[in-house]
């Protein structure tokens, strides 16, 4: 059985930075996307960036392009969100997730679907103005 365990959420001033990490238990196929994603109060939870683990290729929302960058430690079963010049809009529950499905359809930025894949229990973090 697949876990994965958020860590690095925190609280942050407008334009400081965390990492936050995804540590995996269990075996996951190089054909998953190791993603994140946040939800805020109130909003729809939105993926904000992925890795495809048999590439490494990157996938990032344009709303964090740019600021955010996801990188992934096979070694370590470990995936990486470093966050930098963060926002107010930038806070959120932060999710870890597993999937065969990426973030990116057609062209489309699609919303994720908890009902499949493997996720995390989140990481809260907070960036005051």
């Amino acid at each position: 059985q697949v876990k994965l365990v958020e860590s690095g959420g925190g609280s942050v001033q407008t334009g400081g930075s965390l990492r936050l990490s995804c540590t995996a238990s269990g075996y996951i196929d190089s054909a998953y996307y190791m993603g994140w994603s946040r939800q805020a109060p109130g909003k729809q939870r939105e993926y904000v960036a992925a890795i495809y683990s048999g590439d490494g290729i990157t996938y990032y929302a344009s709303s964090v392009k740019g600021r955010f960058t996801i990188s992934q430690d096979n070694a370590k079963n470990t995936v990486y969100l470093q966050m930098n010049s963060l926002k107010p809009e930038d806070t959120a529950m932060y999710y870890c997730s597993a999937d065969i499905t990426g973030p990116e359809y057609g062209g489309i930025w699609l919303e994720p679907n908890t009902d499949f894949g493997y996720w995390g229990q989140g990481t809260q973090v907070t960036v005051s103005s």
